[in-house]
């Protein structure tokens, strides 16, 4: 049977081990932290990924998730640049990122390994195995030999920067984002508002919670102020309209959480070295503007089975997944800082223009959606 090692075991990474043991691999998962687990807030999930996801034979996701609305977007004050309409796009759902990752965790089966507490220090490969080197608090230096790597290690991945030690590395968008769920009792079905070098947005749950995220231009590493994430992010949002403010207020402050946003630059570095194939963060990190992130990491894995079953010959599956992928997501990667850096602008002018334009595609999108629907009821 052949072997494989996934280093990470995160959204992406999980999800790659559930792939992989149904093509009829021997999979051993190492992770960092001491369990296994995911923490954040919440998460779309795309019809795309959703798509993988019931091939892999996880259940519940659409049961366990809201389905999304289309929602518009507005200005601080609360008047609407682009009304919440249905203008005939394709939405996601939306689940709390732990809630996806135990979902996906259910369906290992006995051909998968965890271990937990595992820092990997470095690879070597030849023609015949790949070896991952780690190590441990309990068990100290190890060695983990197998036919093929799966490095699902996130952004700052040891491994890419092992395989590609020229290639730049993660770069800073020029913002934070704050991410919390409300505990509110509000009717408002979500969207955007976007301001000057700030922008917050939230969706439901589908147990009633409100997620929400936040962003904001300023330095990378700027320390928290002494009221800590929840104080910053009120004090940047809190004078915005309704239910922005009641849905800051309905958060526990402990709960908020708050990171600077990084991406990997274009041209993304080569998936697969060897035996070593990248996957999610560490192949392809992007701004959360199009929410994909995950969504990506989950088809990565898709795609991966998929080419290791239609083929014997691991240099050609491998091969076949990074043609796939790699141009796929680096249009992602593009597009979504090139929607971060539209969405941060503080300059008042440039923001008045943005924000023009956008009410002008609003209205022509819902024009067209209301056409089309008069052109599907007649058929």
């Amino acid at each position: 049977m052949r072997t494989a090692i996934v280093v990470g075991a995160g959204i992406g990474g999980v999800t790659a081990a559930v792939a992989l043991e149904q093509c009829g691999w021997q999979v051993t998962v190492l992770e960092r932290a001491p369990e296994l687990g995911e923490v954040g807030a919440g998460i779309s999930v795309w019809p795309s990924a959703v798509a993988v996801l019931e091939d892999l034979g996880v259940q519940g996701v659409e049961k366990a998730a809201a389905t999304g609305s289309a929602a518009g977007m507005r200005q601080p004050s609360g008047r609407w640049l682009v009304e919440a309409a249905d203008i005939g796009v394709e939405i996601p759902v939306m689940i709390h990122r732990a809630q996806l990752h135990d979902l996906i965790t259910a369906r290992f089966g006995p051909g998968i390994t965890v271990r937990t507490g595992i820092t990997v220090t470095g690879l070597t490969q030849d023609d015949s195995v790949v070896t991952i080197t780690g190590t441990s608090p309990d068990a100290g230096d190890e060695e983990f030999p197998a036919d093929l790597v799966i490095a699902a290690d996130g952004i700052r991945s040891i491994t890419r920067r092992t395989l590609h030690p020229s290639h730049e590395g993660p770069r800073y968008s020029g913002y934070t984002a704050y991410r919390g769920i409300a505990e509110a009792d509000i009717s408002d079905g979500g969207g955007e508002t976007w301001g000057r070098g700030q922008r917050f947005g939230f969706a439901r749950l589908i147990d009633g919670r409100i997620y929400w995220y936040a962003t904001a231009n300023r330095e990378a590493g700027r320390p928290v102020g002494p009221g800590g994430i929840h104080d910053d992010v009120t004090r940047l949002f809190g004078g915005w309209h309704e239910p922005i403010p009641a849905l800051l207020a309905g958060t526990p402050p402990e709960s908020v959480l708050q990171n600077d946003i990084y991406d990997l630059p274009l041209p993304l570095a080569p998936f697969v070295e060897g035996r070593v194939v990248l996957l999610g963060d560490a192949a392809h990190a992007m701004t959360p503007n199009l929410g994909r992130g995950a969504c990506s990491a989950i088809e990565d894995a898709g795609a991966l089975a998929r080419h290791l079953s239609a083929t014997e010959d691991l240099p050609t599956a491998l091969s076949r997944y990074d043609a796939e992928r790699r141009p796929a997501t680096a249009k992602l990667v593009k597009r979504s800082r090139s929607i971060g850096t539209i969405g941060q602008l503080d300059n008042r002018v440039l923001c008045t223009l943005r924000d023009g334009l956008f009410g002008v595609g609003g209205k022509v999108a819902g024009l067209l959606a209301r056409r089309r629907r008069v052109e599907q009821s007649r058929v």
